[in-house]
């Protein structure tokens, strides 16, 4: 029996796909999963028995990440699951940032007791006209699941859009629009482009990656949207460059006390992934993976350690599962002990991210009972896992 914990509500839908070999813990100790969203698990003291954590939804800022991996618990999160509801938020921010709809919006409301409100909005309405986003240069920063949506949709929309990403994937160029041009440098988004949308991840590269440089490279009267992190962006250059009127708009996910209200500041309420559409499919992914995890040890989407996948466990094997440094010779003491115990090794599969390697093996034949404990001797290893 597996033990799972949520500490947000998670979509049924996703939940329902535990079997019946499957329970909820009534708290986190007791869990060999959790389930999370946006709670934060910074202070959180992991269970013995926690194995992984799965993320419904993209980023993992909320959870320890170096606490997990030195403790062996995998990290999953959920890229591309939220990437629609998303990229339809910023198509909609591009829009609101371009026309004064707010505006509008409001004037209505000041003036519903106006018996004439009709020939008045036609006299009032020249105060809140914009711009089209025809013809317009579109700078997208990252072109990830989201990145590449909200790049393509600009296509779509008319727009000339320029993608930056130095990491981009062979799987993500082909998803992209043969119009989109490639910027070599950041740079040349920022001198560039009437619009600027984030789409990255907030690591010790990207944190504070707007900032006075940055802006002072920007036309005037740039927009800036960010719906990734807030703290990819100097928020007090931003305020500062905003009431200069150096930059138009800035478009942001994130409230904070320094952008609410700010003058040119247009602040949702990260409402990004808010949508049935989007939980659903975080929660779908974030339980099919803790359950390829948890019963064949495969590993996919994980964000501190490397993908590693060698498919359903077959009938009358053995599976081990060996999180470890990514040091050298560590495959070569693995097999060694496998070789002292007389065992046969069916199958393997190595792989390393960072700091940290997994190796999968499979084995044919029945295992003694202290196979584990010897494996877990090994300096270096953080986790051994022994499916059948």
């Amino acid at each position: 029996m597996y033990y799972y914990h949520c500490l947000n509500p998670i979509a049924q839908v996703g939940l329902g796909l535990f079997t019946d070999v499957y329970s909820p813990a009534t708290d986190e100790k007791g869990a060999d999963a959790i389930l999370v969203r946006s709670a934060s698990m910074l202070e959180s003291e992991f269970g013995e028995e926690l194995k992984a954590i799965a993320r419904a939804g993209a980023g993992v800022n909320n959870i320890p990440l170096d606490r997990a991996s030195e403790n062996g618990i995998v990290v999953f999160n959920t890229p591309g699951a939220n990437a629609n509801g998303v990229k339809e938020l910023v198509i909609a921010a591009l829009l609101l940032a371009s026309r004064d709809i707010v505006g509008g919006i409001e004037w209505v409301h000041e003036n519903i007791n106006d018996a004439d409100i009709a020939k008045s909005a036609e006299k009032a309405k020249k105060a809140f006209a914009g711009n089209e986003l025809y013809g317009k240069k579109l700078g997208v920063i990252g072109l990830g699941a989201i990145g590449i949506l909200v790049a393509n949709s600009g296509v779509a929309l008319g727009m000339d859009v320029l993608g930056y990403d130095p990491y981009l994937s062979v799987d993500s160029a082909w998803q992209l629009s043969r119009s989109i041009r490639h910027a070599k440098a950041l740079e040349d988004i920022f001198k560039e482009c009437d619009y600027i949308t984030l789409h990255i991840p907030a690591n010790e590269e990207t944190i504070g990656m707007i900032g006075k440089k940055a802006i002072e490279l920007m036309k005037t009267g740039t927009v800036v949207l960010n719906f990734s992190r807030s703290t990819l962006v100097d928020e007090d250059e931003m305020v500062a460059a905003l009431e200069s009127g150096h930059i138009k708009h800035y478009v942001s996910d994130f409230p904070t006390t320094t952008t609410a209200g700010a003058k040119g500041a247009i602040v949702i309420p990260h409402l990004g992934a808010s949508t049935e559409e989007s939980e659903d499919n975080c929660a779908k992914m974030a339980v099919n993976q803790l359950r390829d995890f948890l019963e064949n040890g495969n590993i996919k989407n994980s964000v501190n350690f490397p993908n590693c996948d060698m498919g359903i466990l077959g009938t009358g094997k053995t599976r081990v599962l060996l999180l470890h440094r990514n040091i050298p010779n560590m495959i070569g003491q693995f097999t060694g002990i496998l070789t002292q115990e007389n065992l046969n090794i069916a199958d393997m599969a190595n792989k390393n991210k960072g700091a940290y390697a997994c190796t999968i093996i499979d084995i044919d034949s029945q295992i003694p009972d202290d196979l584990a404990e010897k494996l877990r001797a090994v300096d270096g290893v953080v986790r051994v896992r022994i499916i059948s």
